[in-house]
C-alpha cells in the first residue's frame, strides 16, 4: 500500500522494502542517497551515478533525511555491510573519486542576486507540489 509523506518525491510502500522511505516511482531507498552523500558524492553527481533519478529527487531525499535523522539512521544501520565483505577495489574506487562542485567561498559572489519577489515565487512553486519549474521564467 502506497503512503505519501510530507516530501513530494518520497513515499512508503509496504510492498517495497517493508515500507522503508523510497523515491516515488522507483525502488530506490532514501538511505542510498544519504549514504552516497555521506561518503562525499555531491548531490549533483548522484543522478549521474543513479541515472533513473533527477536532482530534485536527490535534494528531496536529503531533506527527508534531515527531517527524519533518527529513523533514517536506523535503516542505514540495519542495512550496513560489514567492512570485511566490501571488496578492496570498491573502497579504492571511492577514495580515488574526484570531488566535484563549487567551493562555498566562490558562491558568495551570488549572495543577494535573487530578488525577494523571485524567492517568494520559488517558495510558492515548492508549496504547490514540488513541480519542476522552467528556469527561464526566473
Amino acid at each position: 500500500m502506497l503512503q505519501l509523506t510530507e516530501h513530494c518525491h518520497i513515499v512508503r510502500n509496504s510492498e517495497i522494502l517493508s515500507g522503508e522511505p523510497i523515491i516515488k516511482g522507483t525502488r530506490t531507498p532514501v538511505r542510498v542517497i544519504v549514504e552516497m552523500w555521506r561518503i562525499g558524492v555531491s548531490p549533483e553527481e548522484i543522478p549521474q551515478r543513479l541515472s533513473h533519478l533527477i536532482l530534485s529527487q536527490v535534494f528531496d531525499a536529503l531533506s527527508y533525511y534531515l527531517d527524519h535523522q533518527v529513523e533514517m539512521n536506523k535503516y542505514i544501520e540495519l542495512n550496513q555491510v560489514a567492512d570485511e565483505l566490501i571488496p578492496p577495489q570498491f573502497t579504492q574506487t571511492l577514495v580515488k573519486a574526484e570531488i566535484q562542485g563549487t567551493p562555498g567561498q566562490q558562491l558568495l559572489r551570488f549572495a543577494g542576486s535573487i530578488t525577494s519577489d523571485d524567492l517568494d515565487l520559488m517558495n510558492e512553486a515548492i508549496k504547490e507540489g514540488c513541480q519542476q519549474v522552467d528556469v527561464d521564467e526566473w
